[in-house]
């Protein structure tokens, strides 16, 4: 029975993963999914968990991997959102228009960029982000837009390629930082916020993937059986956060901020 459960599967397109190891993989992409649904920040569960249970081959494998099964989950969550939540669908969707060619170019310069800079900066960033959260308990609970219609999709659009071009570097937290610029920037509240954040990832996720994939990085039949499991966390993840309301999704939000400092400031450290 041992055997069984440690012998890597011959499956093409798994990596050489053993069933107990895709077990905890499948636990890992559900979980991820739920929290991603929410107020994102899901890769910071799956990837570790992929770098952790692979057998082999570089990290590459693992992020991209990552890309495929996020982004069947954040879809799934886009539209759970859609059917509940007011979004507007128009200035929504050029925000990940624009973040998809962010994304794009984030995925064809992310081996050339010192890692080590790029997680100091994201790990100010972080800090900032969950302090100004943390000192102002009315932020986005409310829906109170501060720009005109012009000038917001201009923000939307920049923040879009600027976000976009992150997440195609494999940072983590993307999900968490677009939540913060509709809220923090824009005025958005935090569960529409989080219903148009799930839309433009989606188009980041497709962005990197676009890459990835021809790359021949992405492990397909592995990424498409965690796909499954991350839309039903995905899904679920959506419908708590509609149940609960703007308040609840702060607090999750503010829950995986800190969760990405710390796990941001050990890599730090031990790199």
């Amino acid at each position: 029975m041992l055997d069984l459960l440690t012998t890597p599967l011959p499956w093409p397109g798994f990596g050489g993963v053993t069933p107990a190891a895709l077990a905890t993989l499948l636990l890992a992409a559900a979980a991820a999914g739920l929290v991603d649904a929410i107020v994102g920040g899901g890769g910071l569960i799956l990837i570790p968990t992929l770098l952790l249970f692979l057998p082999g081959g570089e990290a590459i494998y693992s992020v991209a991997t990552n890309k495929l099964a996020a982004i069947v989950g954040t879809a799934s969550a886009a539209v759970a959102y859609a059917r509940r939540v007011e979004i507007d669908r128009g200035q929504t969707a050029a925000m990940a228009v624009a973040a998809f060619a962010g994304s794009i170019g984030g995925a064809l310069l992310a081996a050339s960029l010192p890692s080590r800079v790029l997680t100091a900066v994201v790990l100010v960033a972080l800090v900032a982000v969950g302090l100004y959260t943390w000192r102002r308990p009315a932020l986005g609970l409310v829906h109170a837009p501060r720009f005109g219609r012009g000038a917001q999709l201009a923000v939307l659009l920049a923040g879009g390629v600027a976000i976009g071009f992150y997440d195609g570097l494999a940072g983590p937290g993307t999900g968490s930082f677009l939540v913060f610029l509709l809220v923090g920037l824009v005025g958005f509240a935090f569960l529409g916020a989080s219903a148009s954040a799930k839309i433009v990832n989606t188009a980041t996720n497709a962005g990197a993937l676009a890459f990835f994939l021809p790359a021949g990085v992405v492990l397909v039949g592995l990424g498409a059986v965690l796909a499954v499991a991350n839309v039903a966390g995905s899904v679920l993840g959506a419908r708590v956060a509609v149940a609960r309301g703007s308040a609840f999704v702060r607090r999750v939000f503010l829950g995986v901020v800190s969760v990405l400092i710390v796990t941001l400031a050990v890599r730090l450290v031990v790199s």
